[in-house]
């Protein structure tokens, strides 16, 4: 994987997934992402409840990738001892460094949902984006730490 300047709100650069973490390319189609995600996820022993949040959260990021922008997007898979992590790459830009923070209002238009979504179902997520593209990274514990 490159490594991407930071943006103007990017602040430091992710460090690149490991040796043997997993990619995927997506031009068109959800489907084949949703796939690879949930095989992986399965595999690596993420609980079911789990698999099905990580599987709608990476397929929301993918999603964006194919209505923003004009070109491919990456879905990178990897897992350590604590969590699975998943990568999603593009060439859009998110210009807002608080994109997701805040719940769009239920008569809200112009979206904004998926990003909220996605900061709901995951553990942590960590975006990046200017000039060469965005980059959005969340992880996952394979437990919930219950309070």
């Amino acid at each position: 994987m490159r490594s991407r300047p930071p943006g103007p709100w990017a602040g430091q650069p992710l460090s690149a997934p490991p040796d043997g973490a997993e990619a995927l390319r997506y031009e068109s189609s959800l489907t084949s992402v949703r796939k690879f995600i949930a095989t992986r996820a399965r595999r690596a022993g993420l609980p079911p409840h789990r698999v099905e949040d990580l599987v709608i959260a990476i397929a929301e990021l993918a999603a964006n990738t194919l209505a923003h922008t004009n070109g491919p997007g990456t879905v990178t898979f990897w897992a350590n001892s604590d969590e699975v992590v998943c990568q999603v790459e593009d060439r859009g830009q998110i210009s807002d460094p608080l994109a997701g923070n805040v719940r769009p209002a239920p008569d809200a238009s112009g979206g904004g949902r998926g990003l909220w979504l996605v900061r709901e179902v995951c553990d942590r997520v960590e975006m990046r984006s200017g000039e060469a593209g965005t980059t959005v990274r969340v992880h996952m514990r394979r437990y919930r730490k219950q309070i």
